[in-house]
């Protein structure tokens, strides 16, 4: 069974305020679905949106930080 969160229950799971997460959801950056009126998530679908943005984890975030893996820095 699916783990689903309210937009309330997202909020406090990110620590971030609900009209901040109105608007990424609004803008399609964090994936999430209209059950009539209500937005709704999947959990699993937020931990692998997270685990790929998050700059702070993930194989690729040392690629995309400045001095990082493959940013070319390294390369004299």
């Amino acid at each position: 069974m699916l783990d689903v969160l309210t937009i309330e229950e997202l909020a406090g799971y990110l620590k971030v305020p609900k009209s901040t997460l109105y608007k990424l959801v609004q803008a399609g950056k964090v994936p999430g679905r209209k059950v009539g009126r209500h937005w709704r998530f999947v959990r699993a679908s937020i931990d692998a949106w997270l685990a790929a943005t998050a700059p702070f984890g993930g194989a690729d975030a040392a690629a995309r930080e400045p001095g990082g893996v493959g940013d070319g820095a390294d390369k004299g």
